[in-house]
């Protein structure tokens, strides 16, 4: 299995720094290829800019999305952004591995979503969910948190999990065609005890040795949906984000 890791915690001494070299030994431990995007470390650029193509479809207007798709069909992404595309078409598993901040990613993370996963190869042109650019792939969310196990209950003062989570696991990964595994969480690490610490850490290495016999998530596939985009009447919502009103 080829593994990308998309990385991002500045602080080397972190406890994400922990999950990360667990990660990396365990994974290769078991004969699989890794390879690490740690953005911090590369002093990846979050901002999407015209700077992005060396050459443009609407000099005039930017329309990143469609520079994008123009830039893939050319050849005319910035170097840093086409050896992240090519991460990503090589590997088999995507880990995205963050602290949890304000319930989302950090934003270096969020500026790689938007300048990496782009129109033409993750989606676009029908391509999205079960059609997904990314389809055949697998990822995972692997973050931290400060908040308590029952914080991140339905009835918790944050809310549930899955739902504080999907537009990563929806609107991201399964988006762009991703079967999407369930997340590895390790909770209050900002306020357990060591011995807390490092039993986390032996619960991320036994998931991910057990990683590729997983079933992923629940997702509505494309036909689920009927031409107002709503799920058809007789398709029972499943997913954490969908409902009947």
């Amino acid at each position: 299995m080829k593994v990308l890791i998309v990385y991002a915690q500045p602080e080397p001494k972190s406890f994400n720094a922990a999950m990360l070299r667990v990660a990396r030994e365990t994974l290769e431990g078991a004969g699989h290829e890794v390879r690490v995007s740690d953005l911090y470390a590369m002093g990846f650029n979050p901002v999407a800019s015209a700077a992005d193509f060396s050459g443009r479809r609407f000099p005039d207007h930017l329309q990143y999305d469609r520079e994008q798709k123009h830039a893939r069909a050319n050849d005319l992404f910035s170097p840093d952004i086409a050896a992240e595309i090519e991460k990503l078409l090589w590997c088999d598993f995507l880990i995205l591995q963050f602290p949890l901040w304000w319930f989302s990613v950090p934003a270096i993370m969020k500026g790689w979503f938007d300048r990496v996963l782009v129109n033409g190869v993750a989606y676009g042109a029908g391509m999205r969910y079960d059609t997904g650019g990314l389809r055949g792939r697998r990822a995972m969310i692997a973050t931290s948190t400060a908040a308590y196990p029952g914080m991140c209950a339905p009835d918790g003062l944050v809310g549930d999990l899955d739902v504080v989570l999907w537009p990563l696991q929806n609107g991201t990964l399964a988006y762009t065609g991703f079967d999407v595994l369930a997340p590895f969480v390790a909770h209050s690490v900002n306020y357990v005890e060591p011995e807390r610490r490092t039993q986390y850490l032996a619960d991320y290495a036994a998931r991910l040795r057990r990683v590729e016999g997983e079933e992923p998530m629940f997702f509505h596939r494309l036909a689920d949906f009927g031409p107002d985009w709503r799920l058809k009447p007789e398709i029972e919502p499943r997913a954490a984000g969908q409902r009947r009103r």
